[in-house]
């Protein structure tokens, strides 16, 4: 069976749209000039869908997020062609700690001052609101041509890109919280409350997420 659309996103969305080798970490976007912009990483399995594939067991393993982990093209063929030397046990430590990495990203970075906090802030929000322009369902490309891949594009920057800062961003407020003022904090909670639903909605779970708070751009925008 194909593996869900749903599965697909989770798996991308949680890696960062990286390699999960931690000796890897290969960006699995790319954007090559004069040329639509494509991907290459691929949805290796855990445990090998025939039962007499890499790793396999008796009845195979499933199409599902919890048995793939996102890889480049050669770690893949390297896990595959050797699977003795990459067990079950080893790439589900992979797996996990590269979703760890994405999850825990700007937790460690502490900052003096709040002017340079919201400039940090500022960047990713900037980086968040330029792939929107450029590729986003209002962009021109999406409005003058409704045959090109902005769809795709949009969709896979969504996962490797946006998701990944909202967390960053997150992460670092709450490392500098007390450098925050109460109305930094009120900005800061609504822009939570949406970076999270947003994620949640990303993923298929829910159809309705509190849109992006003017206010937190206001107070955290980089100008």
């Amino acid at each position: 069976m194909p593996i869900a659309l749903s599965d697909t996103k989770i798996l991308w969305g949680r890696a960062g749209g990286k390699c999960s080798n931690p000796k890897c970490r290969a960006d699995l976007t790319k954007v090559v000039d004069g040329t639509p912009a494509f991907h290459i990483g691929e949805m290796a399995h855990v445990i090998a869908h025939s039962a007499d594939g890499p790793r396999g067991q008796t009845g195979g393993g499933l199409d599902t997020y919890e048995n793939l982990i996102l890889l480049c093209p050669n770690c893949h063929t390297a896990i595959d062609k050797a699977p003795e030397a990459y067990s079950e046990e080893l790439l589900r430590k992979w797996k996990a700690g590269r979703e760890e990495e994405v999850e825990r990203a700007g937790s460690d970075i502490a900052f003096e001052h709040i002017e340079d906090l919201k400039k940090h802030i500022g960047l990713l929000l900037a980086e968040n609101h330029g792939i929107f322009l450029n590729v986003g369902p209002h962009s021109s490309i999406a409005n003058e041509d409704p045959g090109s891949d902005a769809v795709e594009i949009w969709t896979a920057r969504k996962l490797d890109t946006i998701l990944p800062n909202n967390k960053k961003i997150i992460n670092s407020i709450e490392r500098n919280i007390s450098l925050l003022s109460k109305q930094d904090i009120a900005a800061f909670l609504a822009f939570k409350g949406h970076a999270l639903a947003y994620e949640q909605q990303q993923f298929g779970r829910t159809e309705f997420y509190p849109k992006f708070p003017a206010i937190f751009s206001e107070r955290f925008g980089y100008e």
